[in-house]
């Protein structure tokens, strides 16, 4: 939070993947900084066989049903992560105990995912670099992509709603879909309750943004901004750095669930 105040940020939400378990810490941070924290999750799901996130903004962390579900998407990721160690062990990298050890000390009290590997196997001495881990090891079809099963699309929408939340489509770009399969993404994700989609995800140019904007115009969603911060030296990208959106669109901070919550009228990010 201190670095979020350093980085002139007022307003932001902290979207670990399928955990709240940071929240009440982060919340007491946030008030000795003077921050305004938003309660946020990513939760993990599936559209169509694909994976996709649902970032959840100003829904209760203490919702009975939504914890319920992350627990249950916590076992779900701790299999997963035995699973990604025999994997890697299995292509050929030794140390199969080490790298599921070092990997859960990459994601501290967060869920384990392949970057945590990546991480790990960088920390061991088994690559170079996380690109290169992902390259060689975790990437799509690699040994370590291990699938997993969790919730449809809808049900997670419907879970973040039922918790009193705002659904929010993340980094859709990211999915490397074609036009039509994004459009049909985009689709579904509103029919299904959606009511936003993260338009700036990180360090994005002006043109990426600009066309993103006028595809998803027809679906009249509100949009949103995330800095895809991670850690403190992933100098490539910054809190309060995503850029700014453009006045003659929907801010998802404009929506009733959120806009009580909001300190200012326009956040550098959420």
């Amino acid at each position: 939070m201190s670095r979020a105040k350093s980085q002139g940020v007022t307003t932001l939400a902290i979207t670990d993947h399928d955990t709240m378990d940071s929240y009440a810490e982060a919340r007491i941070a946030a008030e000795a900084q003077g921050v305004a924290l938003i309660p946020g999750i990513e939760v993990s799901s599936t559209w169509r066989g694909r994976g996709v996130h649902v970032v959840g903004l100003g829904l209760d962390p203490d919702h009975p049903e939504l914890q319920h579900s992350l627990r249950a998407m916590q076992t779900v990721r701790e299999d997963r992560a035995l699973a990604i160690a025999r994997a890697l062990a299995n292509s050929g990298l030794s140390g199969e105990q080490d790298i599921l050890r070092q990997a859960r000390i990459e994601a501290g009290e967060g869920s384990i995912g392949r970057p945590h590997f990546a991480r790990a196997l960088v920390q061991l001495g088994k690559v170079s670099s996380q690109a290169a881990a992902f390259r060689r090891y975790l990437g799509n079809g690699k040994p370590g992509d291990v699938k997993q099963a969790f919730p449809e699309l809808e049900e997670a929408i419907a879970l973040i709603v039922r918790a009193g939340g705002v659904a929010v489509l993340a980094h859709p770009l990211k999915y490397k879909l074609t036009r039509t399969k994004l459009l049909e993404l985009v689709g579904d994700f509103k029919q299904a309750g959606g009511a936003a989609v993260e338009l700036i995800s990180g360090y994005q140019e002006a043109s990426v943004t600009h066309d993103l904007a006028r595809l998803l115009a027809p679906f009249a969603l509100h949009l949103s901004i995330g800095s895809d911060f991670h850690l403190p030296d992933q100098r490539w990208q910054e809190l309060g750095c995503a850029g700014i959106l453009p006045d003659d669109l929907l801010p998802v901070w404009h929506l009733p669930a959120l806009a009580s919550r909001m300190a200012v009228a326009k956040p550098e990010s959420v």
